[in-house]
């Protein structure tokens, strides 16, 4: 069944049900319903923070040793750069959209306003996913943290709630489940009493870092920076189905080392990035989006890569990178050079910074849920917000008792597979939305117009397209059968439910 298009710089021409778009003003105007209206409450600080408390978590870490140990040496710190630089291309997308449409939802909404209603159910849908797995994946490895430090106070869990990776037979994370119900009540009972957390466990976070990069540098050898870019020493790739799909589909094998190393590197430490386009989807709830949301996403992205580059310098000229661990690179630096107390401070802000990361992509989650139910697409009922805290405490409770679930059964391995892609597949939407809406919406009041438009947003969709091919064809193959249920459930379910839809066949 086809719609009319009625306005929004469209002509009025006739398109199919399903690619009918949302009306920025619709979408505004939605924000105003008494029972679907969220609490405008952060202000820029609050939005950086938050990008900085999502985007700094196991990946400063954890991923400095493994890709200078297996792909860049030294040069990690250019891996860095270039994974920041595609995130940047990326964010100056997000911060068009977040700024012109500052509703909740994210990609979903700003996919909707542009693309339509299918490939908006289709990015809300692998967002759910992303930030649901991303979120369970920081909690298990936050408990891991948590027992390890435990085991050095001469405590232990017993291994049957020490969860799947630990224990044998049946076995419950207990402590991950009980950290994502912890978040859950943090969230519903308001934004601005998040935010405070978050502000106080970043403030700690970073200071752990920052500790890190100052103490570090004293003990600096000059001679394990040599050589800078190792000489390129062979194909990094797998087999079948575990092989980069760039492999199987070109023939194309990454190489360990050297200048192609540093690439192959920078699609690694991409997973330390992930979170930046959080930020855009408490949109609704800032005081001045059109101001502020452009300052925080890109505000928090600078400082993150900055933070990013100086410890991976710090940490390989500490130790030989040959010699690097690939579990506990900045912790068993420190160790190397006979400091074990940093070791242990190491471990307890990587533990510490892990509350907020949680509790940050469970926000994600629940407002592109929020957004979805008062749209139709998904139950209404999940879209109302709480009368005195003024936060979407229904689709906030069910989402974190699901991920508690899915976080006490689950590996950490079995987790981590979908998230990469979930998010590059979300940035070439976005950008490709911003090209779209430029030319169909030209009259919008933008109060950041996303520079170089459409080349940079064509550079931002070629860099996120080349680090998915570097992703093993199994994520693909998982990431397909997810968008054939979401697909049935839309089908199913959303496209009859569709106010937008409904609003548009009363107007035939």
């Amino acid at each position: 069944m086809n719609v009319s298009e009625p306005g929004g710089g469209t002509g009025g021409r006739v398109r199919p049900r399903y690619l009918r778009t949302k009306s920025i003003e619709q979408s505004i105007q939605d924000t105003e319903e008494p029972e679907h209206t969220l609490t405008r409450s952060l202000s820029v600080l609050d939005l950086t923070v938050f990008g900085v408390g999502v985007i700094i978590g196991t990946g400063i870490f954890v991923l400095t040793g493994a890709v200078a140990k297996q792909q860049a040496g030294p040069a990690t710190a250019l891996s860095f750069v270039a994974a920041g630089i595609a995130c940047a291309l990326a964010a100056l997308c997000y911060a068009e959209f977040a700024s012109t449409v500052p509703v909740a939802g994210s990609a979903y909404t700003f996919s909707y306003a542009s693309l339509g209603e299918l490939p908006a159910w289709i990015i809300g849908w692998d967002l759910v996913l992303e930030f649901a797995l991303a979120c369970a994946v920081v909690s298990v490895g936050w408990s891991g943290y948590i027992r390890s430090l435990l085991d050095n106070a001469g405590w232990r869990l017993p291994d049957a709630l020490a969860g799947p990776d630990v224990g044998h037979g049946f076995s419950f994370d207990l402590l991950a489940f009980l950290l994502v119900l912890m978040i859950t009540a943090i969230l519903v009972f308001g934004m601005k009493l998040s935010a405070r957390v978050t502000s106080a466990v970043v403030a700690i976070k970073v200071a752990v870092v920052l500790l890190v990069i100052i103490a570090g540098a004293f003990f600096i050898h000059p001679e394990n920076y040599h050589p800078f870019v190792p000489e390129a020493q062979g194909s990094v790739s797998g087999s079948g189905l575990k092989a980069p799909l760039i492999q199987l589909m070109f023939g194309y094998e990454p190489t360990t080392f050297g200048v192609q190393g540093i690439f192959t590197g920078a699609a690694v430490v991409f997973f330390a990035f992930i979170g930046f386009d959080i930020v855009a989807t408490a949109a609704e709830e800032t005081r001045n989006p059109q101001r502020d949301m452009p300052r925080g996403i890109l505000g928090s992205l600078l400082i993150c890569t900055v933070l990013y580059v100086a410890v991976s310098i710090v940490v390989t000229g500490m130790q030989k990178y040959t010699k690097l661990s690939v579990d506990a690179p900045l912790a068993d630096a420190f160790k190397a050079t006979g400091h074990p107390f940093y070791a242990g401070l190491i471990s307890f802000g990587a533990a510490v910074g892990l509350t907020t990361v949680s509790m940050i992509l469970l926000l994600g989650q629940s407002r592109v849920f929020f957004a979805m139910s008062r749209d139709g697409l998904l139950p209404r009922v999940f879209s109302r917000v709480h009368p005195r805290y003024g936060t979407p405490y229904r689709s906030t409770i069910v989402l974190g008792v699901v991920i508690a679930v899915v976080a006490g059964f689950t590996s950490i391995s079995e987790l981590a597979a979908l998230v990469n892609i979930g998010t590059l597949f979300a940035f070439v939407v976005v950008a490709l939305g911003v090209i779209i809406l430029r030319r169909t919406r030209p009259d919008l009041p933008r109060a950041f117009r996303t520079p170089w438009v459409p080349v940079l947003p064509i550079l931002s969709v070629a860099a996120s397209l080349w680090l998915m091919l570097n992703l093993p064809a199994e994520t693909w193959v998982r990431f397909g059968v997810w968008m054939v249920i979401g697909l049935l459930v839309y089908f199913l379910y959303g496209r009859r439910h569709s106010r937008v839809s409904a609003a548009g066949t009363r107007t035939e």
